[in-house]
């Protein structure tokens, strides 16, 4: 059936420890904007993969220029964000969620955007990957897969927005926090390195 198809397609390639991920993670521990950064990402995904289904995916890939904007200007948002992780990890005591001054939603949405559209992997999973695998689907199935892809990426990312919070006690210690920023400012890093070789 097309809709579980891409619900558990569009799962298995949005699970995937990434940038985007932990970005959501961070936001429900601290419990801080969540519901509009779980829209951001979750629209984003439906935005992503609808292009993918009405050809998008045909036209990046012939495109050198917009994969080379998406790869450069990926891995210097990701450096940078690995940066001031890492500042953060160097500063442990003021890391507790009751302590840390709130972000402005503006900063956060912003900072969501980059993650989402900086990463030239999410067109390839989204808009070349998905949007290709739902044509195969002949012109009644190819919507209903999509349907299923966007159903799965609002049930992650909702859970993982949400449900993180059950973390919180936790993460109620600075050393948790360290623990956690010392460990995007390495992925972080790592992403944006992987990301100039590949």
């Amino acid at each position: 059936m097309p809709l579980l198809a891409g619900f558990a397609t569009a799962l298995s390639l949005i699970v995937a420890i990434g940038a985007q991920n932990v970005f959501v993670l961070r936001q429900g521990l601290r419990r801080e904007h969540v519901l509009p950064v779980v829209l951001t990402c979750a629209l984003s995904d439906a935005l992503l993969i609808s292009s993918g289904i009405l050809g998008l995916g045909a036209l990046l890939t012939r495109s050198q220029l917009a994969l080379d904007i998406a790869k450069f200007g990926g891995a210097a948002f990701l450096y940078a964000y690995a940066f001031l992780a890492a500042k953060r990890a160097f500063n442990p005591g003021a890391m507790t969620a009751a302590d840390h001054a709130p972000s402005a939603l503006r900063s956060v949405v912003l900072a969501c955007l980059g993650f989402t559209y900086l990463n030239p992997h999410v067109y390839l999973d989204t808009v070349v990957l998905l949007g290709s695998l739902a044509n195969q689907r002949g012109t009644d199935g190819r919507w209903l897969y999509g349907l299923g892809a966007v159903t799965a990426s609002f049930t992650w990312f909702f859970s993982l927005g949400f449900f993180s919070r059950k973390l919180a006690t936790l993460f109620a210690r600075p050393r948790a926090w360290q623990f956690l920023d010392t460990s995007i400012a390495l992925l972080m890093t790592t992403l944006a390195t992987w990301m100039l070789l590949t």
